[in-house]
């Protein structure tokens, strides 16, 4: 998988920049050290005046590439769920089986990430952490509804339908694979979040993980067996 990564260009709606930052070194450097600078101090200190900085460059020159630091957290999180859907591809490619298909595609959706290091200038650990702690400020704002008409969430949406589809293949008749599927994605955010910061409120912990948690979920929803 990570030699057909490498032949791949991760899509972002072109939207969401001014300049393409995969184009240029510094628009690869304003990727990686915003990564890693939100990562640090959080979405709501983070400034383009101090990624300017870090990169040994004018604030200016990050606003040639992003109109602002909201466009920027979108397209971080888009290529994260880009990301992810290619993992999925690859990883149920050639699964025939419906409800073993289904369930490695839950577990590559809700594991704990590791680094690829066929894409270097991103550090997909550290981005993940972001997407945990920052994704919903993408979209719990009063733009909500304009954003989404111009195809910004349509990765991770995309993500979404693929998994319903998934689970229709294995349960034709269950009524809420939108809702499943949905429910998945965001909840093993959420169960990442809580893991760090609240353990007391979830089971998962260093040996129970999200994926387990959820494998176990869709089994017991779709009455299905384990496959793994």
């Amino acid at each position: 998988m990570k030699h057909l990564l490498s032949q791949i260009k991760i899509e972002v709606n072109d939207k969401l920049y001014l300049k393409d930052p995969e184009s240029t070194d510094l628009g690869r450097r304003i990727i990686q050290q915003s990564i890693l600078l939100i990562d640090r101090m959080g979405f709501e200190q983070f400034t383009f005046k101090k990624l300017g900085k870090e990169i040994n460059s004018n604030e200016s020159s990050v606003y040639r590439y992003f109109e602002n630091k909201h466009k920027l957290l979108l397209y971080l999180t888009s290529w994260y769920w880009a990301w992810k859907e290619y993992q999925l591809v690859f990883s149920t490619a050639n699964i025939a089986d419906a409800s073993a298909k289904l369930q490695k595609a839950v577990q590559v959706l809700t594991r704990q990430v590791e680094k690829d290091a066929v894409i270097s200038h991103i550090d997909e650990v550290v981005l993940s952490r972001v997407v945990v702690n920052e994704f919903s400020k993408s979209y719990l704002t009063k733009e909500v509804d304009r954003e989404n008409k111009e195809g910004f969430f349509a990765v991770h949406h995309r993500l979404v339908l693929r998994l319903r589809e998934m689970i229709l293949e294995v349960r034709s008749d269950y009524p809420y694979p939108s809702s499943l599927a949905s429910t998945i994605l965001e909840g093993s955010l959420h169960q990442f979040f809580l893991k760090e910061h609240f353990p007391s409120l979830t089971e998962c912990s260093e040996t129970i993980l999200p994926s387990d948690y959820f494998t176990h979920m869709v089994l017991n929803v779709l009455n299905l067996k384990n496959n793994g």
